[in-house]
């Protein structure tokens, strides 16, 4: 359900490129450090956005290291992170954890049941560490499974519940910002889970799984309705994020949140040209 909320690498400039590289391997390392290779496979655009918006928000030290990897083995590239990318990484990890868990409960996909085993001592390390969170999490979790169970017909209602989920990864710290910061993690949290169950309709129809379109629409959704439904989550969240005082990379975060965010809805059309994905 993650891996929308990525840049739009058309509208970048070269400097903000590397710049947005440097924090997205700057998460990848930190998941590395601190999870293993188990943890690192666990990498999400969503968040290493979140560890730059944080980062850009509350401007913490920023330790900067030059590395190769497997990806990118023949020369160093830079790399970035703060203790808000290392807390990008906590909540990655986690967030894969419950969703491997997910997978199961959904379709019983054996691959994702053995990832979720391998991640399972490091899962228990976080709710440790962030016991409030996750229970709040869990709790989410709960409320969207059974929601998604009783084959519930009211989009908000189970997009909120995944909005929920994202409103607590948002906020770090109990300030003047966390308000703002939730309320941005809600609605980018509904778009997420919405623009996910769009994508993944006809597959859904086919394997008879939930799908919050398919439940209140039938086969009546069409793009326009689902673009007119994913702009107003998508306008809420930036309205919240326009609020924090953000001047470090913002550029960069704006191009997100205005462009990024909308490439694999347009992935088939002119509109957006595979501007998005980072390799």
């Amino acid at each position: 359900m993650f891996g929308y909320v990525l840049p739009w690498q058309d509208e970048l400039k070269v400097r903000e490129l590397r710049e947005y590289r440097a924090y997205y391997c700057g998460l990848c390392r930190c998941l590395k450090k601190s999870y293993g290779i188990a943890g690192q496979i666990s990498l999400s655009y969503d968040l290493a956005f979140l560890g730059m918006l944080l980062t850009a928000l509350y401007e913490p030290d920023v330790t900067e290291e030059y590395c190769r990897c497997a990806l990118h083995p023949t020369h160093k590239h830079l790399s970035k992170y703060s203790v808000y990318v290392k807390y990008a990484a906590d909540m990655n990890l986690l967030m894969t954890y419950y969703k491997c868990k997910d997978d199961w409960n959904d379709e019983h996909k054996l691959l994702k049941a053995g990832y979720g085993m391998a991640l399972l001592n490091k899962g228990k390390k976080i709710i440790k560490k962030y016991p409030k969170k996750a229970k709040t999490i869990k709790k989410c979790l709960r409320k969207l499974y059974e929601a998604e169970e009783k084959n519930c017909k009211d989009i908000d209602y189970v997009a909120g519940c995944f909005g929920d989920i994202c409103s607590v990864l948002f906020v770090y710290h109990d300030d003047e910002w966390a308000k703002d910061l939730k309320r941005m993690g809600y609605f980018l949290g509904k778009f997420i889970y919405l623009i996910d169950a769009y994508e993944d309709m006809e597959k859904d129809k086919k394997s008879q799984c939930y799908n919050p379109f398919l439940a209140s629409n039938g086969e009546n959704i069409t793009k326009e309705r689902a673009y007119q439904i994913l702009l107003m989550m998508m306008s809420e969240a930036s309205k919240a994020f326009e609020r924090l005082p953000i001047v470090q990379n913002v550029e960069i975060l704006r191009n997100i949140i205005y462009s990024g965010v909308w490439c694999r809805f347009y992935k088939n059309t002119s509109e957006c040209a595979d501007g998005g994905q980072y390799e």
